[in-house]
């Protein structure tokens, strides 16, 4: 076992042909450590999300290895993907994204369960127990989503994440599209969650202010590439590249240290 539970080395994500070519990812390395929360933050377009994509081998890199846990996961497939992709989990800013409206929350959150063949009784039992650990009552599984409020749907989509006991869960702006008052508990669920399971996070946001309340380390991507990396406190208080002081001085005051 290792300290560090995904690691990425000099992964390169092209799109397009020949003079068409779209350089998403450039030579991007970076470590997440088991049991922290690593904030990934960066303007709409900066590659955060072509990363995310990279990490759950929704997308295979260009170039460069992704490793998780010690071992390469570059070239999964089959039987092999199917089982690491039981060990990641993602969040969407949209729990749209996540529930499907057709379906019972119940239903949601156990899908990842009957992907893993869990045997019925079993499954019902891990979903009561992920919606209460979220703060749903388990007396709502037979409920459907737009029955719920927008904080309340993504604490859902939170538990069906969780349901599957997941040793690394990808939070791609899990909490961009909720009120700030709303936002606030998600970010102390999923800090609370991390507490009690160990969890890891990556964390992606375009927001310093929220990353800094929730992230042990901050990296910062700017067209395509790391340009900074530190804690949340020294990328807060002493940025040192300059698109990162951009990104604070553009921050309300509120929220500057």
């Amino acid at each position: 076992m290792t300290d560090d539970v995904l690691r990425v080395k000099n992964v390169t994500q092209r799109f397009g042909h020949g003079s068409n070519t779209m350089t998403a990812l450039d030579d991007v390395s970076l470590d997440v450590r088991r049991g922290e929360t690593l904030g990934l933050v960066g303007e709409s377009g900066s590659g955060k999300s072509t990363l995310a994509r990279a990490i759950l081998l929704m997308r295979r890199p260009t170039a460069g290895t992704i490793e998780f846990d010690g071992g390469d996961i570059t070239g999964l497939r089959g039987r092999a993907l199917r089982n690491h992709r039981r060990r990641i989990q993602m969040v969407f800013q949209d729990p749209n994204d996540s529930l499907d409206p057709r379906f019972t929350i119940g239903r949601s959150v156990a899908e990842p369960l009957v992907a893993a063949r869990m045997r019925p009784r079993e499954r019902r039992l891990r979903v009561f127990e992920s919606l209460e650990q979220v703060g749903i009552s388990s007396d709502s599984v037979e409920r459907f989503p737009h029955e719920f409020s927008g904080g309340q749907r993504q604490r859902i989509a939170i538990a069906r994440a969780m349901a599957a006991d997941p040793e690394f869960i990808v939070l791609d702006e899990p909490t961009s599209a909720l009120d700030v008052s709303v936002q606030a508990q998600v970010l102390n669920l999923l800090v609370r969650l991390q507490e009690q399971t160990g969890v890891t996070y990556l964390f992606i946001t375009h927001n310093l202010s929220v990353v800094h309340h929730v992230a042990h380390r901050v990296a910062v991507m700017h067209r395509g590439q790391v340009v900074e990396e530190g804690t949340g406190e020294q990328v807060m208080t002493a940025p040192e590249h300059p698109y990162t002081q951009g990104l604070l001085e553009s921050m309300p005051v509120l929220y500057r240290t």
